[in-house]
């Protein structure tokens, strides 16, 4: 859309040390602080490297009244900047980070065979696991899905953050516009910043390749990892296999991931409706103005009247375009971004559960076993560590996923809520400026 503001990324959430993460749907008694989020009780003491943005307000573009004269729109009484004034109590807490990821420059390729866009991703880092400081490549979006498959493969038993949405519909989106590529560009700088800031992905070797390699092709070709050929293994082995005591816990999360993306998916939808007719109304808005001022040309005492709510008219679409703009770049991505969260962390339950389908067939196939009854095999006690790892892995990140999830619907809703109220107060402003012009004047003696 015309007119918009370069968007600003997304806020990054912090890093806790897996010793210092409770149980994510524990209880604590007692403890006055601790804040009950859908069904879960998490902590609120806040992450420490939440990231805050200055909100881009669309007050940035003055209005300006009939007689040319600036509108103040700012009111004492009321909000022109919510953002400015409600601060979030997630502040940092001094913890030194050691990496930090960009992604940013986007550039479109057009080969022979293909047209396709790189992002360059830049990397700052004191880790010693890497050989220079700073690094500078460029990736595409086949990059990126690399990435994450090998992450997915490498680190089985952790929540792996969702790719924005790979295809589009072909003739709907332009997938090469400068809308879709800013759009997928902060997506895919929130995906690296919440794998950099996790205590365990961060230090996966593909994302120190993926990061660092000039030749990312050679790391492609390899095969399949053990890992991954073991876990079709256990698929394999366990498909059809009902559990006999799964922890109420995962239960209790599988059921509240379907319920949020059910929420969630139905908000996106209404969302994008109310978009569509923001922007049909804005057409309309833009045809009904100038009526106005054409209109004023004819007349004498009304010249001025008719002009002031020509502009006020103008006025009002701009902040309204405005307000569109932040709903589509700011707030529906992260609906998305959430609803594909959920689904991934779906499948990270099943992969548990397939894991404790093979401890308890092998446990089962033991206790059958007459002659081994004077102690546990140690491939039963094998199949038992990965499910007690499992378990530990998908408590530590689902209280991670809370905290993420808090402070960025926080700061969401209160910068809708901000935006909101700017766009009122500009109409409310431009509405009154064209009162006085309507009053009588008193008669020339």
């Amino acid at each position: 859309m015309s007119g918009s503001s370069t968007p600003k990324s997304l806020p990054s959430s912090g890093q806790k040390s897996l010793q210092d993460i409770k149980h994510p749907l524990s209880c604590s008694p007692g403890a006055e602080d601790d804040a009950m989020y859908d069904g879960f009780v998490i902590s609120d003491t806040p992450s420490p490297d939440l990231i805050h943005t200055e909100p881009s307000s669309i007050g940035d573009k003055d209005l300006s009244l009939p007689n040319g004269t600036p509108a103040d729109t700012s009111s004492p009484a009321s909000s022109s900047s919510l953002l400015n004034r409600l601060q979030l109590d997630d502040d940092m807490d001094g913890e030194t980070r050691d990496l930090f990821v960009t992604v940013d420059d986007p550039k479109k390729h057009v080969c022979t065979m293909e047209t396709y866009i790189t992002y360059r991703v830049m990397t700052k880092t004191t880790r010693s696991e890497f050989d220079l400081p700073e690094y500078s490549i460029r990736r595409r979006y086949q990059d990126f899905d690399w990435l994450r498959n090998k992450l997915e493969e490498t680190q089985p038993t952790h929540f792996i953050p969702p790719l924005p949405e790979k295809f589009v519909v072909k003739g709907v989106v332009d997938r090469f516009s400068e809308e879709f590529v800013e759009t997928r560009r902060r997506a895919l700088d929130k995906f690296l910043k919440r794998i950099a800031d996790h205590p365990v992905l961060s230090f996966n070797e593909h994302f120190n390749v993926f990061l660092t390699s000039k030749d990312l092709n050679s790391h492609k070709k390899q095969g399949a990892t053990l890992l991954s050929k073991m876990g079709e293994s256990v698929r394999y082995v366990t498909s059809g296999y009902k559990l006999k005591n799964r922890p109420l816990e995962f239960s209790a999360v599988t059921e509240y991931l379907d319920t949020f993306a059910l929420k969630l998916g139905t908000i996106d939808r209404i969302a994008q409706r109310i978009i569509k007719e923001e922007v049909e109304y804005l057409v309309e808005l833009r045809e009904y103005g100038p009526v106005y001022s054409t209109w004023s040309a004819l007349e004498g005492e009304l010249r001025e009247p008719l002009e002031g709510v020509s502009a006020c008219i103008g006025n009002c679409s701009t902040a309204l375009e405005e307000l569109t703009e932040d709903m589509t770049e700011d707030f529906v991505p992260v609906l998305r971004e959430y609803i594909l969260y959920s689904e991934s962390m779906k499948n990270v339950l099943k992969k548990r559960d397939q894991v404790q389908a093979e401890y308890e067939a092998k446990l089962e196939a033991a206790a059958l076993k007459r002659e081994e009854r004077t102690g546990v095999p140690t491939e039963v006690e094998k199949c038992q560590d990965k499910v007690e790892c499992f378990n530990a892995d998908l408590k530590a990140d689902m209280e991670r996923w809370q905290n993420n999830k808090r402070q960025d619907f926080r700061q969401l809703l209160m910068g809708m809520a901000d935006k909101n109220i700017q766009y009122y107060e500009k109409c409310l402003t431009a509405w009154e400026s064209i009162i006085p012009l309507l009053q009588d004047k008193p008669e020339p003696k």
